[in-house]
């Protein structure tokens, strides 16, 4: 089959489009993402382990989140070296994830004195009455964690049109949903898989789309 040459108009509009496509990835390396996705993966499954094996960590392993912080603003600012244009949505999306990792790393330490003061109270009750008392604050967290999760995924997903973000933070309210109806181990794993999803996936699609457009961007010289 004999292939169809392409006139000057529709070569000119196909190499439009390509660095059109080209410029939208360049600048949306997915670093962000992948860390978070990584970060969340590591501390959901690490506390998963705990509770399934028995064994105490010498610190809360969802201060990472907070350290995370760091590398969260270092790809911030390399990614806005790379931006010629630094746009209001390029801004509003960098401290919706700056804000979020600061969130998240203070929700971790309010939770930790709060499971402090929790466990002296069910010490104190057990004393007095004899009996545990049979509610679990820890048995909510997870819904909660994953709540917040949900909100930065979906916002960046939908502003920057990147769709299997968008679902990765609707599966963290469903998710969030589930968790509770399930036991505080089971959230772990289900935690661990929704940061997969909206996160790690998604960061490693970007982060490939990025290299490809970078090579485009040489090819065509822009």
């Amino acid at each position: 089959m004999e292939e169809k040459e392409l006139t000057e108009k529709e070569s000119f509009d196909l190499i439009t489009s390509m660095i059109l496509q080209a410029k939208q990835y360049n600048h949306a390396t997915g670093l962000g993402a992948i860390l978070w996705g990584t970060v969340i993966t590591i501390c959901s499954l690490t506390t998963w382990a705990s509770v399934q094996f028995k064994f105490d960590l010498p610190f809360n392993i969802y201060y990472l989140t907070l350290i995370a912080v760091f590398p969260q603003i270092l790809i911030s600012i390399k990614e806005k070296k790379v931006r010629k244009v630094r746009t209001d949505t390029d801004f509003f999306i960098a401290v919706t994830w700056i804000v979020f990792g600061i969130s998240i790393g203070l929700l971790s330490l309010i939770t930790a004195m709060q499971f402090t003061a929790w466990y002296k109270f069910v010490d104190t009750y057990k004393i007095a009455n004899g009996v545990t008392p049979s509610f679990k604050m820890y048995e909510y967290l997870s819904a909660f964690y994953l709540l917040i999760y949900g909100i930065p995924t979906i916002v960046s997903g939908a502003v920057c049109k990147i769709r299997p973000m968008l679902w990765g933070g609707i599966l963290c309210w469903i998710v969030s949903a589930i968790t509770l109806f399930t036991p505080g181990k089971v959230d772990l794993l289900l935690t661990a898989l929704a940061a997969i999803c909206a996160w790690l996936i998604p960061g490693i699609i970007m982060e490939r789309a990025y290299r490809k457009a970078k090579k485009q961007l040489k090819v065509l010289n822009v």
